[in-house]
């Protein structure tokens, strides 16, 4: 392997006083650096903080730019505010549905037990006693809820969404009626084929969306990696993404002060200066490190996970210290953009990665058989006689819905009716 310098920064600096007095810059993400160095400069008339952040837009990588047929799209979407999913829901709490008060505050108390996925996780006793009222009527109430838009909303589960979101459909008496009874039945909905509106309900059914919330997930946030792997004539290449770092400017003007504090200011702006260039330095050699270390990751293989013990030992600094100065920022190459902490081990086990276990659960989900899909049991036993690691249940599940994977129930409900 050679790994060819792109950049003159040493690679072997270490982490100084200067830089441990400005250890935030460190540590920030990339997208929060400038706000951080605005911190430092403002009470310094002798330095300015400079962003890139607009001129690099014009360098992204090709597959990152925008077609220019989406353009108009992107200004609309930024210059129009969107309403989330709390507020759209407070605004359909009127009447006709929620006449009174008293229901009025019951339903409200209700979008506050929504999860992120828009299904009703509270616990209606609490509710109830919170509204001083009873439970039944409380529950009379979620069930005016599968008239609200997002369809499906406040429902329980996903039969009782589906159920919900057949209220919006306009369909004659017959196929609602199947599919009511379809929805109650998912497993078996094949055994309903013979059925003259078979075809009609499956269609409703299949349109359904789950989770009901789905529509107001917040988009993805831009990422942009800190350190560039490239990959060109059997060479690795290590670059810091220059582009997007914002630059401390030094203006030595003469102000009518004392001279010590002229120069105690424009200190305090070299220092600064200082301290940028050796976060850069700092993360480009942890970019040569992780390069080292995953060079078989880097040509297609797997994620071989890395102690934060050894990178602390490298800088002189404890763990803690280290993992906070990794955290947030990302590495891009052929494969895509990876955050740094994924190639490091974590308390699981000094030699594997929670990132290698949640890959071989999303590959395990990827292939198992859909009439009886793996439990969390089953796939935590899997991942102990894999990695040959004792883990407990709650860690796979927690796993599992980080990935955006339903529970087995569901998903057999969902590989049933194909959706």
């Amino acid at each position: 392997m050679k790994l060819r310098h792109s950049t003159s920064i040493q690679s072997k600096i270490k982490l100084s006083a200067t830089l441990q007095s400005w250890l935030p810059i460190l540590q920030s993400p990339l997208d929060d650096l400038e706000n951080t160095l605005n911190e430092f400069a403002q009470d310094n008339p002798y330095m300015r903080i400079d962003s890139q952040r607009e001129r690099s837009l014009n360098v992204k990588p090709k597959r990152e730019r925008m077609q220019s047929s989406t353009i108009n799209d992107t200004i609309e979407r930024f210059c129009i505010a969107q309403k989330g999913l709390f507020e759209v829901l407070i605004e359909q709490i009127t009447a006709p549905l929620f006449p009174t008060p008293r229901s009025c505050k019951i339903a409200e108390n209700i979008i506050k037990y929504l999860d992120e996925q828009g299904y009703f996780e509270g616990d209606m006793e609490q509710i109830a006693q919170e509204c001083e009222c009873t439970v039944e009527e409380c529950e009379k109430v979620r069930q005016r809820f599968c008239h609200l838009e997002p369809p499906g909303i406040a429902s329980c589960d996903l039969v009782e969404s589906f159920l919900f979101q057949l209220e919006h459909v306009d369909c004659n008496n017959e196929v609602y009626s199947l599919c009511r009874t379809i929805i109650k039945n998912l497993e078996k909905h094949s055994s309903y084929k013979k059925h003259e509106y078979y075809k009609d309900a499956m269609k409703i059914i299949q349109t359904f969306k789950n989770p009901p919330a789905i529509d107001y997930f917040e988009e993805d946030k831009e990422i942009i990696p800190e350190i560039f792997v490239i990959e060109e004539a059997g060479e690795i290449e290590v670059k810091i993404n220059d582009a997007h770092y914002p630059l401390v400017i030094l203006e030595e003007k003469k102000v009518n002060t004392k001279e010590s504090y002229i120069r105690s200011k424009i200190k305090e702006a070299r220092d600064l200066i200082d301290a940028l260039e050796m976060r850069k330095a700092t993360l480009y050699k942890i970019g040569l490190m992780i390069v080292e270390y995953q060079y078989d990751f880097f040509k297609g293989g797997e994620i071989r996970p890395m102690r934060l013990k050894d990178l602390a030992d490298e800088f002189s600094h404890s763990p803690s210290t280290i993992s906070r100065a990794i955290s947030g920022k990302y590495l891009e190459c052929n494969r895509g953009i990876y955050s740094l902490k994924s190639f490091f081990a974590t308390a699981i086990d000094e030699d594997i990665s929670n990132a290698a276990i949640k890959e071989y659960i999303a590959d395990l989900v990827k292939n198992e058989e859909r009439k009886h899909p793996l439990s969390d049991t089953k796939l935590l036993k899997s991942v102990e006689n894999k990695f040959s690691i004792k883990m407990v249940r709650r860690t796979i599940t927690k796993y599992r819905k980080q990935l955006n994977i339903a529970s087995s129930s569901e998903r057999k409900k969902l590989y049933e009716i194909s959706c």
